[in-house]
């Protein structure tokens, strides 16, 4: 089978990119929208609506295959790409991918998408991110319609991975809407919650940790108010962008103790805190993660740190693994680009004993879900993030459906 036509679009993203460095500073909050000038070089504005390149292959048997460009919430910090722009990625990328894929085989899946992730442009540099994710994605589901078997079970059979039904996790994120998110998540009996977007050092976190305290308590307390079984334990996961160091001014030992009391507040459930400081470098955050991790040790503290911020490429989650620098490393999709890295950084995860998130971002659209739960079926993540958007129903719906479908078709492929 062969590629017989390549069209692209401008598209929306399932949430807004935010300017994390003008947030950190304390921009003003004015209903949705945030006041005050960007800081983050490629915004306009400190919160702006999420754009994306549509790419749809046309197969010589007229089948259509779908991927989706998008970058992630906080683009242009932490190592990452700036935001996608629908219209520019369309301009730039839309000639380019129709020369390089038009006539193309897609018999397998593998190899393509391995030499797609070094293709240059201008003989310079390398697709962003964005591009090579959204190109893996129509990539995949080329192959799959054209074998005529699901995506996960293409990367089964390529990959060597094995069949599993074991429940998969679902991490799902609240925005800023989390009281009410919360309790949607209770019903829902989601694995992970809530996420929390505790990204304002000032507004959500207090001088002294007070307001991530409370937040960490009305979780709990809310959970065991709401279930409607002692058996539901779900795992209480925050992400806090750094700001318990600019909190506690970066000193460990401060935060090592703050997270003890947290762990208490959170107790009978497991407390995970994501992106607890930034370090400002690769080097930097790994070695302070790492320190931290030995403080809550040597306190028998059981909370987990999850690494984000500065751990973004294949090369990145391997250092981070290999330094014990995170007890979960979140593998964030559109920041990795070609799914051939998403899978060699799960198994590196696998590897080192490190858990791994199979994340990505509210940024994202139905069609790179759809994506993240075939890769999650097939290469089992300790958890996976729902998404797009931060209204938990939708991503829920969107995420635990395509699990359902793709486990329940890999066991009748259709003409394999």
């Amino acid at each position: 089978m062969r590629v017989k036509d390549v069209r692209v679009a401008p598209g929306m993203g399932g949430f807004f990119h935010d300017d994390q460095l003008a947030i950190r500073e304390g921009r003003p909050r004015d209903g949705f929208v945030y006041g005050g000038s960007p800081k983050t070089p490629g915004f306009h504005a400190v919160r702006e609506p999420a754009e994306a390149l549509l790419i749809m292959i046309v197969l010589e048997d007229g089948q259509i295959a779908l991927g989706d460009c998008c970058s992630v919430q906080y683009a242009g910090v932490g190592g990452r790409d700036h935001a996608s722009r629908g219209d520019d990625l369309v301009a730039r990328f839309g000639p380019l991918l129709r020369e390089e894929l038009v006539g193309a085989a897609v018999s397998s899946f593998r190899d393509p998408d391995r030499r797609f992730r070094d293709l240059l442009l201008d003989g310079k540099r390398k697709l962003p991110a964005s591009v090579r994710y959204g190109l893996s994605q129509a990539l995949l589901d080329a192959v799959a319609k054209a074998r005529r078997v699901t995506m996960a079970d293409v990367l089964r059979l390529e990959y060597g991975l094995g069949e599993c039904n074991d429940p998969l996790r679902i991490y799902a994120q609240s925005g800023d809407n989390w009281r009410t998110n919360v309790d949607k998540m209770i019903l829902k009996r989601v694995d992970v919650l809530p996420h929390g977007l505790v990204n304002d050092p000032t507004h959500k976190v207090g001088s002294q940790g007070e307001k991530l305290y409370e937040m960490v308590g009305c979780v709990r307390d809310r959970i065991l108010e709401l279930r409607a079984t002692k058996a539901y334990r779900p795992d209480l996961h925050f992400d806090v962008y750094g700001t318990l160091g600019i909190v506690f001014d970066d000193d460990l030992k401060a935060v090592a103790n703050y997270l003890g009391r947290l762990e208490q507040r959170a107790s009978p459930f497991p407390l995970r805190i994501e992106a607890p400081v930034d370090a400002g470098s690769q080097s930097a955050q790994i070695g302070t993660m790492r320190d931290l991790r030995d403080l809550l040790r040597e306190r028998q503290t059981s909370v987990e740190l999850v690494a984000d911020e500065w751990c973004n490429d294949l090369d990145d989650i391997q250092r981070f693994a290999e330094q014990h620098a995170a007890d979960m490393i979140q593998v964030k999709m559109p920041d990795l680009g070609e799914i051939h890295a998403t899978i060699e950084a799960l198994l590196v995860c696998h590897e080192h004993g490190v858990k791994s998130l199979l994340g990505g971002s509210c940024t994202e659209t139905d069609i790179s879900t759809r994506v993240s739960a075939h890769i999650a079926v097939a290469c089992r993540p300790y958890q996976l993030l729902a998404k797009p958007g931060m209204g938990v129903d939708e991503a829920v719906m969107i995420t635990r459906n395509e699990i359902a479908r793709a486990s329940a078709l890999g066991t009748h492929r259709i003409g394999a």
